[in-house]
This record gives structure tokens, sequence and C-alpha cells, in this order.
């Protein structure tokens, strides 16, 4: 009996130390790159600091518009430029989410997904859902569209 009582008393000693709202993994893509949706600033910092793999939420004005890039996966790019001054291509893959046909320069466009830095002022891609479910999901938004 007493060893009985010692094993409940040692099972309720260790339960009694478990997390009650341990999180359990989920199968949601992560992404360890920085999230920011101060993005002029943050831009700005990537840019002068040579950062590349940053996860930015923001906003531009289209100021070029350029032909598709149709080598290996197809991209719809365009220049915007952000409230700062700065401007940054955006390269969005057409495979894999739809394109802005109705884009015109002059427009605005929000925009959630990668910078990757170059010598022009950057990129931002993964503008995108990702079929692997591996890279967290971007977007594109115009005239109040989605594009995923």
């Amino acid at each position: 009996m007493r060893k009985l009582f010692l094993l409940v008393a040692a099972i309720a000693s260790i339960t009694s130390c478990a997390t009650p709202n341990a999180t359990i993994p989920s199968s949601t893509p992560t992404n360890t790159a920085p999230v920011s949706t101060n993005s002029d600033q943050t831009l700005a910092n990537a840019f002068q600091n040579r950062t590349s793999d940053l996860q930015v939420q923001g906003s531009g004005t289209v100021s070029r518009i350029l032909a598709d890039d149709n080598d290996g996966s197809r991209h719809q790019k365009f220049i915007l430029q952000l409230n700062s001054g700065q401007t940054i291509l955006v390269a969005h893959n057409i495979d894999l989410a739809p394109r802005i046909d109705a884009l015109k320069t002059g427009d605005t466009v929000d925009f959630y997904g990668e910078y990757e830095w170059n010598e022009k002022g950057g990129v931002i891609h993964w503008t995108h859902h990702d079929p692997a479910g591996k890279h967290v999901g971007g977007w594109l938004s115009h005239n109040g569209k989605r594009y995923e």
C-alpha cells in the first residue's frame, strides 16, 4: 500500500509541475525573419546595411511598370516609390498568385513580402502563398483587392 501511495504522490508531483497552457506545434509555416510594419525606416536601414531576408509590410506608389520576367517562374515586375523616396522593385510571382492586370503608374500598392538587398534599392518578393507551406505567405493589395 505504501508503494502505491508513493507512486501516486510522485505522479501528482510531476503533473503539478507541467505547464497547463503548453503550446502544441502547428503545421503553419514559420519564418525566423523579423517582421516590420514601419517599412520605410526598416527598408532604408536594410538598404544601408545590405540586409536581406527581411519580412516587411508597407505601401508605395507605382513609379514604373516593367516587362514581365518569363524566365523560369513568371513574375510581374514594377517599381514602387516609398514615402521616404526610396524605390524598390516588386517581383510578384504570377505562377502562384494572380497578376494585377489594372496596375498603372501612380497607383498605390500595399505589400507584405520578403526584402532582398541589391544596389538599386532592393527587391520585395514572396508576395504570394507558399504551396509547400514552408515560407510565410505574402500578398499585394491594389484598389481594395488582395493578390496572394
